[in-house]
């Protein structure tokens, strides 16, 4: 029995759903995926999608309210849960879950988080639409200058606060540079440190990038360029020159997307992320190639992932983190996101990786050991028993077809049919070895 079929949903996507049959042609089903528009979700309360002005006036209105006190609401929180449970519902519900894979990937190699305070939690839907959502199908370099120009990493990694300091409000302030998205460009979003990238190239960049923030008290709100912050003469990064001004910066940014290093290093992190922990240098060389020869088309690299012999053998090796966990069994029992998307947020805090509040800049991990132990294990079957709480009204067996159907191994199956309850049984498929794997 051929189960690349199947396959394809719980590798490539984002586990199947009872309402949703498992594709005849799994290639043309994962590459249909990826074109056509992105339909952002909409969070709860709102007309349409909010933008930057809206998460900035929530934000003025707080200031000018004072912090809530107790047993008051604050207006941003609510605004940021609002859209994380839309995020949560549309991977619940979506039919193209292969997409809202690669928006989660490319999210989180470019990481901002609700721990960077309110200059990332009132904007970080509009960066999910602006940033992220349109460009994971198009050029790394349009990724690349969108994700550096919102707001929401202008102000998680503190570029709002980098003054050249021979800038004209340099010498007046007598303020400095800021390092941080300098460095994290350079770390953890292009080259990496396998580039050979020295401290001074990080202070060089770091001096072409300032004069870039953002604007939230006053209309038009959002990111803009000060001249007066931006530090005068030419820098060298990675042995290129530039001049100054906003242009070479970009034009720097740009040239960083399209390094060899930079192809190596995302080539690398997309045959971990949907391949394997440690994925064999023919793999990597291959996306490595997609992304050079096409001037970095991630639609293309999208493309060529489940064309890779290796991405679909052996089945159920890789392990979901908790959110694709989480995510896979609220689908497999054909849960709607209206009504689980709530509860799908809160199990991500359960399992140790809150929703849009990563740790630090380099993201969520991507290799078992990251995700396993005694503790995280117990979290798990914990979840599964209580989750499975939710679902007894359905017949377990068929949720079984669902998740896994012929991959499922004969031990399971027999384990929940001689199981006590629905509840019993439908916890021991989503605690089995099997399911928490894609």
């Amino acid at each position: 029995m051929d189960t690349r079929p199947l396959q394809a949903a719980i590798r490539f996507g984002l586990g199947p759903r009872p309402d949703q049959p498992v594709p005849a042609d799994p290639i043309a089903w994962l590459d249909g995926q990826l074109d056509g528009p992105d339909v952002p979700p909409l969070p709860a309360g709102w007309p349409a999608p909010p933008v930057i002005a809206d998460g900035y006036r929530i934000w003025k209105a707080l200031d000018a309210a004072g912090q809530p006190g107790p047993g008051q609401t604050n207006p941003i929180e609510l605004n940021f849960q609002a859209e994380a449970i839309a995020a949560m519902a549309t991977r619940i519900d979506t039919a193209r879950p292969y997409r809202e894979r690669l928006v989660e990937f490319w999210a989180n190699h470019f990481t901002v988080s609700k721990r960077g305070g309110y200059p990332v939690s009132t904007v970080i839907g509009p960066y999910m639409r602006e940033a992220i959502r349109p460009h994971v199908t198009g050029r790394f370099s349009d990724m690349l200058l969108a994700v550096f120009k919102h707001p929401a990493m202008l102000g998680y990694l503190d570029q709002a606060a980098s003054v050249g300091p021979n800038s004209a409000y340099g010498k007046r302030s007598g303020r400095g540079l800021n390092e941080n998205l300098a460095r994290e460009i350079l770390e953890l979003h292009t080259v990496s440190p396998a580039a050979g990238y020295s401290q001074a190239d990080v202070t060089e960049f770091a001096r072409l990038l300032t004069g870039w923030g953002y604007e939230r008290n006053k209309e038009p709100f959002g990111t803009l360029f000060r001249p007066a912050n931006h530090e005068p003469g030419s820098k060298t990064v990675m042995g290129r020159e530039f001049g100054q001004g906003p242009e070479e910066a970009e034009a720097a940014l740009r040239f960083l997307a399209a390094h060899p290093a930079t192809h190596r290093f995302l080539a690398t992190k997309l045959a971990r992320h949907f391949i394997t922990d440690e994925p064999p240098p023919e793999v990597v060389a291959r996306l490595e190639g997609v992304l050079r020869d096409t001037d970095g088309d991630l639609g293309a690299v999208a493309r060529a992932l489940p064309r890779i012999e290796q991405a679909w053998d052996p089945p159920l090796t890789k392990l979901r983190s908790p959110l694709d966990y989480i995510t896979a069994a609220y689908r497999a029992c054909g849960a709607s996101g209206e009504a689980m998307g709530r509860p799908a947020w809160g199990s991500c805090f359960n399992l140790n990786q809150p929703y849009w509040t990563a740790l630090q800049p380099n993201g969520w991990p991507d290799r078992a050991p990251d995700w396993l132990g005694p503790e995280p294990v117990m979290q798990r079957l914990d979840w599964a028993y209580e989750t499975a709480g939710r679902f007894t009204r359905q017949d377990p067996m068929a949720i079984l077809d669902t998740a896994l159907g012929p991959l499922a191994p004969s031990t399971t199956r027999e384990a929940m049919r001689r199981a006590g309850s629905p509840r019993d049984a439908i916890a021991i498929l989503l605690a089995s070895a099997e399911f928490q794997r894609r």
